[in-house]
């Protein structure tokens, strides 16, 4: 499984992890995602998605059809 969130398009990140000797060494920074169901009332339909937290807080906030809407427009959700 790829780790990019569907909602907010978060995706693994590089950088370094640094000793106390100052040594760096590159590591990955990867989001927090989980794979969580949404009850869409309007297609009376369940729908997957691979979501980070800030995603989950984002479909609270504006709820999942407007999310699924803004993440179809900026390509981060295919289908």
């Amino acid at each position: 499984m790829s780790k990019v969130c569907q909602i907010t398009g978060k995706h693994v990140i590089t950088g370094n992890s640094v000793s106390h000797s100052n040594h760096k060494t590159k590591r990955t920074f990867a989001p927090n995602l989980q794979d969580r169901r949404y009850y869409i009332p309007e297609e009376k339909k369940w729908v997957s998605l691979r979501v980070s937290a800030s995603g989950m807080r984002t479909i609270s906030k504006i709820g999942i059809q407007e999310a699924l809407k803004r993440a179809k427009a900026k390509g981060f959700l295919s289908a």
